[in-house]
């Protein structure tokens, strides 16, 4: 069975919203491409699904934007390429390398764990909130950023139930922030 991943950037007060003083850098972004590129497949939201197709999907004409930093075109170009699963009720349609999930979330989730691979990766906030409530997530990594935002939504906040966790993986970054990997015990 593949294991499902969660992972985020948050600050050091729990916020885990992307306007919340998180900027990338070259070395987290590196990270984050090799963390996408470990997974078989993403899985999104309706409202990240939005959110990262309007930033990180190839323009139809075939050139990334010119905001876009050379060091950024890596994520940019596994981003743009990953399979994806996007879980809405709302969403008519999706493209972009993607297929909708709908129906029982815990169900459809189990089946695409069950399929062989190395892995699913999930970012966003209101998704691996009920995943996590399902217990359907194998793996927690937060990018603790350096930062206090003092507002904003924070990581998982409404979660029915407490989850122990264990460290099993760390690393730092030149700019202070902290990856870690924790599993559910």
């Amino acid at each position: 069975m593949r294991p499902l991943r969660y992972s985020i950037n948050v600050t050091l007060d729990g916020c885990c919203h992307h306007e919340a003083g998180l900027p990338p850098d070259e070395e987290s972004m590196r990270y984050w491409t090799a963390e996408m590129e470990r997974a078989d497949a993403l899985m999104f939201g309706r409202v990240t699904y939005k959110m990262m197709e309007s930033a990180w999907r190839k323009p139809a004409m075939d050139r990334w934007p010119d905001w876009m930093d050379e060091w950024q075109m890596p994520f940019a170009e596994t981003i743009d390429r990953a399979r994806k699963y996007v879980v809405s009720s709302t969403l008519s349609g999706v493209d972009w390398n993607a297929e909708l999930v709908r129906g029982d979330l815990g169900q459809a989730v189990q089946r695409l764990k069950q399929e062989p691979g190395e892995g699913l990766w999930v970012g966003g906030v209101t998704l691996p909130l009920a995943l996590a409530d399902l217990g359907l997530i194998d793996e927690y990594e937060f990018l603790v950023q350096p930062v206090l935002a003092g507002r904003g939504p924070t990581l998982l906040a409404g979660l029915r139930e407490r989850i122990q966790l264990e460290l099993v993986d760390r690393h730092e970054f030149r700019s202070g922030a902290v990856a870690m990997r924790y599993r559910p015990t």
